[in-house]
């Protein structure tokens, strides 16, 4: 183990224990990390999991007096969220709600600090939380509301694409009548801004999906196009942001288009998701751009039926951490030129 090579420090949440959340985050740390990472878990959790899996680990108690440092493969750091987990490899309960909440609070409040460079999160198990009584969509809107301020955007990147959305997870019963104006603008603001800062592109070049087939077709196929989409739109380019749409969503990723586009605006979710996870399944990552906190996370679910197998794969959280490691990096005050999602990572 090194400590004098610094590096940012990551906080790194493993979501549901009954899921694979543990699993890749004990296999994530037997690979050299740019980053010194620590765990907000509780360190049996942790220790049983490596045990399934018949891979090394080395426990050690967080000291934020401690600078960071990057850490030899199979070492990890954890700040203890004590609770008796309940459930079993591939078996959620109701009783580690609260304890999967508590570590999210955790890791928020220390980026918030300062303590933490950004927050990574593994995948958490929605319908196990809303079953315990707490309300819960999802990662974005959570963290959203731990911090108590920010307009969070879920934005997707891989290799191939960057994909944002203006509603997140939602029936689709429920996501016309959410995508007002105020939604929109809000969203295409927040990814334009962190796209010159965080990802530092000169001047982002943003593609807008309609919302209906062929974009309404001049409002024959449905009139969001025309009533909130179209006026949004047409504001913002007066106000000097470059957009394209709103552009039907069947022909939205051809290559021609994305040559010209540093990320896709999408409607909802399975618009643009299920395009950006055939090309890159694996090795996504979900970044929550608007927040006062930097947060990104892994591409999948809990894989329930994986836990505690050896079966999982860990490089959609080995990316989520790389991703982190670049995003936090001080800007240079020199702006660089568009760049792939997977120079990003």
């Amino acid at each position: 183990m090194s400590d004098d090579i610094p590096c940012p420090r990551l906080a790194v949440t493993p979501g549901e224990p009954a899921g694979i959340g543990p699993d890749i985050l004990v296999q994530a740390i037997q690979h050299p990390l740019p980053a010194e990472i620590i765990a907000i878990a509780e360190p049996d959790l942790l220790t049983e999991r490596a045990r399934l899996l018949n891979l090394p680990i080395s426990l050690d108690h967080f000291d934020p007096a401690r600078p960071p440092a990057i850490r030899r493969p199979g070492y990890l750091q954890v700040l203890p969220v004590r609770h008796r987990i309940a459930g079993r490899p591939g078996h959620p309960e109701p009783e580690d709600a609260g304890y999967i909440l508590e570590t999210l609070s955790t890791a928020c409040a220390g980026c918030l600090d300062g303590l933490f460079a950004a927050l990574v999160t593994a995948p958490v198990h929605k319908a196990s939380l809303n079953r315990a009584g707490h309300p819960f969509s999802g990662h974005t809107e959570y963290l959203a509301e731990v911090c108590g301020s920010g307009q969070p955007v879920m934005m997707l990147a891989n290799n191939d694409l960057r994909i944002a959305l203006v509603t997140t997870h939602l029936p689709l019963a429920e996501v016309s009548r959410s995508i007002t104006a105020g939604r929109l603008e809000t969203v295409l603001t927040v990814v334009w801004h962190e796209l010159r800062t965080r990802f530092r592109i000169a001047a982002p070049r943003l593609q807008v999906c309609g919302l209906n087939p062929h974009a309404g077709e001049e409002g024959y196929l449905g009139r969001e196009e025309v009533q909130t989409i179209i006026p949004v739109l047409e504001k913002l380019r007066r106000q000097g942001m470059p957009l394209t749409g709103p552009v039907p969503a069947d022909t939205a990723f051809t290559p021609d288009r994305l040559a010209h586009t540093d990320a896709t605006i999408c409607m909802y979710h399975d618009q643009g998701l299920p395009v950006l996870k055939a090309r890159g399944f694996g090795d996504t990552v979900n970044i929550t751009l608007g927040l006062p906190i930097l947060r990104t996370s892994v591409d999948h679910g809990t894989a329930l039926s994986l836990a505690g197998t050896g079966r999982s794969r860990c490089s959609s959280l080995l990316a989520a951490i790389r991703c982190a490691v670049d995003l936090a990096a001080p800007a240079t005050g020199k702006e660089q030129p568009p760049r792939t999602a997977q120079r990003v990572l």
